[in-house]
């Protein structure tokens, strides 16, 4: 048994690296396109703005609040999922998260809540909800 101890060691390192293709992979299959990702940058003025408010407003779940929080802890870290080097996929991977995790907080918190508190035009809330993949109407 202490001959193959290093079986434990390989496993968790080789757990570790299908977890990470898969996170690769999946990154890589629901990337935006390129005018979604230029559409994402002129929004992220508003954006901010937009998940300050969603912080500071005391009518949002304290789930809403959490994963914001742990949104802004996310992007704060020095790294990412996804490395910046590998192409396409190392610059989208913050994007894509973010995306996801306003998809996550429109749906708990509804999507009154973030056209209520969306600090831009009109234009730029149908923008936000196309990049999110949130229903037009909602």
């Amino acid at each position: 048994m202490w001959s193959e101890w290093w079986s434990i060691p390989l496993g968790v390192v080789g757990g570790l690296l299908l977890f990470w293709v898969v996170v690769v992979v999946t990154f890589w299959l629901v990337r935006p396109d390129a005018a979604g990702i230029s559409e994402a940058i002129r929004l992220l003025p508003d954006l901010l703005r937009l998940l300050k408010r969603l912080v500071a407003d005391p009518t949002v779940p304290r789930g809403v609040k959490i994963r914001v929080a742990l949104l802004f802890a996310y992007l704060a870290l020095p790294f990412d999922l996804v490395p910046d080097f590998i192409p396409v996929v190392g610059y989208a991977d913050d994007a894509i998260v973010v995306a996801l995790v306003l998809r996550s907080v429109s749906r708990r918190a509804g999507p009154d809540v973030l056209a209520k508190h969306w600090p831009g035009t009109p234009d730029g809330l149908a923008a936000l909800r196309r990049i999110c993949r949130l229903r037009e109407d909602a």
